[in-house]
């Protein structure tokens, strides 16, 4: 086990199995010392544990815990293609789509909860540049889907 999976398993999580894609994609690629991964619903084996808008149906806590397993699923997605997560040498950006109640203006609060995590697993690996954007819908009404963009150290 890595570094990085002991101190995910530290925090009391798991490393998920890598989300199989929903359409014609790849869930991760890696182009020379970069890998970019899908974009990464809270699946929870194999289902949306909650489905809605952020600021209706679904409060920003709970997105904010969705977009913590977001960020899960997508270390799983960069480690199918880089092999082992103690490979990361710094998350460059991450992408948070929040579907959004019409007046929910929340989107960096629950956007955190990815950002967080990251921090949590990789400390100073995790900082990076992020975007936080509030769309109307998500694939399968999924309340939040996140991206991540990391860099590699080499093989």
């Amino acid at each position: 086990m890595s570094a990085v999976e002991e101190k995910i398993a530290s925090l009391g999580l798991t490393l998920p199995e890598v989300v199989p894609p929903l359409a014609a994609y790849q869930p991760a690629v890696q182009s020379g010392v970069y890998v970019f991964t899908a974009g990464q619903l809270p699946m929870v084996d194999g289902a949306l544990p909650v489905t809605g808008k952020v600021g209706a149906e679904v409060t920003a806590e709970e997105a904010k815990d969705l977009a913590r397993i977001c960020a899960l699923n997508a270390l799983a997605a960069v480690k199918s293609v880089a092999g082992d997560l103690d490979r990361i040498a710094r998350v460059v950006k991450v992408v948070g789509f929040v579907a959004s109640a019409t007046d929910f203006t929340g989107q960096p609060g629950v956007v955190n909860g990815a950002s967080e995590l990251l921090g949590e697993v990789l400390g100073d690996k995790g900082v990076h540049a992020r975007s936080a954007v509030g769309v109307t819908v998500l694939p399968l009404d999924a309340p939040v889907e996140v991206e991540i963009q990391v860099e590699l150290t080499e093989a």
